[in-house]
């Protein structure tokens, strides 16, 4: 017995197909249906290679810029056989092990900066609020330990907008500070703070229940009152934490810092306070003490950059979030607009 390789519905296909051959001319309305059938298809085949198109250009934009990054990152010129120049370290924002300026960051750009064969100075470039004791401990320790491996090659610090707390624990490993008149200078302290909230809880009339093993496991917690001997207890921490910071302070600042009590108190100066005070050695930018106190023009930074994967990854990341923004219809303004 003979089947037809077509299948059952195909076979009505046809049938369908020769009837209409065979039929009267058609209507008026079933022409109209018959163009909007075809014009809707043209459409759809339109939308899809548009859509094609479009996809592709994306990822060509996306593939060029990671060509570019890559380009650029493996064919400019090598630092290291650059002529005489200055080593520029960035110490921007907070000092913590999760930002920007970590220890590991900014004690890999110091290493290479002083080994780079044409460096001659090295400036570390700060505007920093501060931040973790530990991070700038780090740091101090390294400059202290590079100036001596490098004797030849001096380390300045200059100030932009801020070089405070943690950031001027750091700048005090260097040879010399330098600021603007306007920079603030100086917080030399330590801060811990939080809140207390017993007496809402009371007022709420919330239970907090705590279990620990230890009598000061709970130290400095904010539903529990404050008890004397753990308010003395953490005063001694912070008071020798900021002992520490006093002793590095006068180890890399000297007897160029004046007798003045305040200076320690936490207190934040002026650029030109600072002068007077013996915090800093003079009012400069990067720029201006690499032409006129070492005579050189070019300045080269060695600052730890995303690798380029890590900029595409940003790139894309920024795209994506700002097409979900407008997919929602929220607007990405500045706050100023």
């Amino acid at each position: 017995m003979n089947q037809d390789p077509w299948g059952p519905s195909n076979q009505l296909a046809r049938a369908e197909l020769a009837q209409a051959g065979s039929s009267t001319p058609q209507s008026d309305e079933e022409r109209l249906l018959h163009k909007w059938a075809n014009s809707v298809m043209k459409e759809q085949r339109a939308s899809r290679r548009w859509g094609i198109f479009f996809k592709s250009l994306t990822f060509l934009y996306l593939f060029g810029i990671a060509g570019y990054l890559l380009w650029q990152q493996n064919f400019t010129t090598d630092s290291f056989t650059e002529p005489d120049h200055v080593g520029i370290v960035e110490v921007k924002g907070a000092i913590a092990s999760s930002a920007e300026a970590n220890a590991d960051s900014l004690i890999w750009s110091l290493r290479r900066a002083f080994e780079a064969e044409n460096s001659r100075a090295v400036i570390l470039r700060i505007n920093s609020p501060g931040g973790s004791p530990v991070q700038s401990g780090y740091v101090y320790d390294e400059i202290k330990r590079l100036r001596a491996l490098y004797p030849d090659k001096p380390a300045y610090a200059v100030i932009t907008d801020m070089g405070a707390s943690g950031a001027y624990y750091i700048a005090a490993a260097a040879d010399e500070i330098y600021a603007d008149k306007a920079s603030l200078v100086g917080s030399i302290g330590v801060i811990s703070s939080g809140f207390g909230f017993v007496g809402l809880m009371e007022k709420l009339g919330i239970e907090r229940r705590a279990l620990s093993s230890g009598d000061s496991k709970a130290l400095l917690d904010p539903f529990q009152p404050l008890q004397e001997d753990q308010k003395e207890f953490w005063q001694s921490v912070l008071a020798t934490t900021h002992q520490q910071f006093i002793d590095q302070v006068r180890q890399g600042r000297g007897d160029r810092l004046k007798d003045d009590p305040r200076i320690f108190s936490g207190l934040i100066w002026t650029g030109e306070q600072a002068v007077e005070l013996g915090l800093i050695d003079g009012l400069s930018s990067s720029s201006a003490l690499a032409r006129d106190k070492l005579e050189i023009e070019k300045l080269i930074d060695y600052s730890r950059k995303a690798s380029p994967i890590e900029q595409l990854a940003e790139r894309f990341g920024l795209g994506v979030a700002t097409a979900v923004i407008n997919q929602l219809g929220l607007s990405v303004t500045s706050p100023m607009q």
